[in-house]
């Protein structure tokens, strides 16, 4: 989050709008209400197409939400993104395995 929010002050405005997006996202994420994550992660998701941490938990807010298939999609996307993002990758290994026993 750290990370996100200092790109956002040396990116401008429409990458501190997404850094506030992805925060507010997350702790919707956090606090069960997967709805209104997927509402301001995809807001973040479009304001910084390059941010593989808000496609992350953009796809924990689709798996929260029954929609395996944009999660995965949301998954995948964070690993073209980056692909040392660990927790992406153990995120669609877990869907995965979840999705095909």
């Amino acid at each position: 989050m750290v990370l996100v929010l200092l790109v956002a002050l040396v990116s401008g405005c429409a990458s501190f709008r997404a850094a506030r997006l992805y925060g507010s996202g997350t702790d919707a994420l956090d606090r069960g209400d997967p709805g209104r994550a997927i509402a301001e992660l995809e807001q973040a998701a479009a304001l910084a197409p390059q941010a593989s941490e808000i496609q992350n938990h953009l796809g924990l807010a689709y798996g929260a939400e029954g929609r395996e298939a944009e999660a995965r999609d949301a998954f995948e996307r964070a690993l073209e993104l980056d692909c040392d993002n660990h927790a992406a990758r153990e995120n669609l290994l877990v869907l995965r395995s979840r999705t095909h026993p």
